[in-house]
């Protein structure tokens, strides 16, 4: 699927949850942490319980599901197409890095499970459908960096000692993303790209985030809104002169967005207005172009 199609099927139906480009889902959801002592065995949850969790996991399978039957890996990527179209190969290490930050600011937040599963994530869910790309490009493996940091997760590293993973993770994609195809497009123009499909997802998962109590479609969605967020501001100036339409729509999704996410771990209450960010990351799409 070219980054065309991908960018007018997210527009058309994003609005009904319903799109050819996946979710970047990660597997079976998890419910927010609470103290061991208030959580039933497995053995013992409540119909009600199990119910939930199994019409979550249908929701993400049916988000998801489009892809594989469209050529894509599990974590939503055009694989074939990431070989020649620069945004959907930097919306591959987007996706993995939108995973790094989300357990980054997790495990700050004390959400040591979560954090842990989330640096582990990338590699089964984008990496490895991503390695014949890469090779083809000329990026060496980088996968140990991300079941490393997992591993010093639930070995109990400091916060900083994370950050300071987090960062070389970062640095290493940011790295792979300079291995990109060449296919004419300026530096601002595939940052656009790939802000719009982070801001999508985002959206989306909030919009699963309301549907139930489980903590990961919120973590993923604050993944994506973090690393939309940081690619913009990494290149703000150069999309603002060349797409200034689409900053501007940029700018109005991420500050809806920042309010619906306001920290790693899943407030409360969700209370954001689903229907003002699935218009905003809408207009995002419009600005976009072909």
């Amino acid at each position: 699927m070219d980054i065309k199609k991908k960018r007018w099927t997210h527009l058309g139906l994003g609005a009904a949850l319903m799109t050819t480009t996946a979710l970047a889902g990660c597997g079976e959801p998890a419910a927010k942490d609470t103290p061991p002592a208030e959580q039933p065995a497995a053995d013992t949850a409540t119909p009600d319980a199990a119910a939930t969790e199994a019409e979550v996991e249908a929701k993400l399978d049916a988000v998801n599901a489009p892809a594989a039957a469209s050529g894509e890996g599990e974590g939503g990527v055009a694989i074939e197409a990431a070989l020649t179209d620069p945004v959907v190969y930097n919306i591959a290490l987007t996706v993995a890095e939108a995973h790094v930050l989300a357990a980054r600011d997790a495990y700050r937040d004390g959400e040591t499970q979560a954090a842990g599963e989330m640096f582990a994530h990338p590699v089964s869910e984008v990496l490895f459908d991503m390695e014949p790309v890469f090779e083809a490009r000329g990026v060496a493996d980088f996968t140990d960096q991300f079941l490393d940091a997992s591993a010093a997760v639930f070995a109990g590293e400091s916060v900083e000692e994370i950050n300071a993973r987090t960062a070389k993770i970062v640095a290493t994609l940011r790295k792979a993303s300079e291995k990109a195809p060449d296919d004419g497009s300026s530096p601002a123009a595939i940052t656009t790209g790939v802000v719009a499909d982070m801001i999508d997802r985002s959206t989306k998962m909030y919009r699963l985030s309301t549907e139930s109590d489980f903590y990961e479609p919120y973590l993923d969605g604050y993944g994506f809104y973090t690393a939309a967020k940081d690619q913009f501001d990494s290149e703000e100036e150069a999309i603002a002169v060349e797409n200034p339409d689409a900053a501007e729509a940029i700018r109005g999704a991420l500050s809806l967005l920042g309010e619906a996410y306001p920290t790693a771990a899943r407030p409360d209450t969700l209370d954001a207005d689903v229907s003002a960010l699935t218009v905003a990351a809408s207009e995002v799409f419009l600005t976009v172009g072909d």
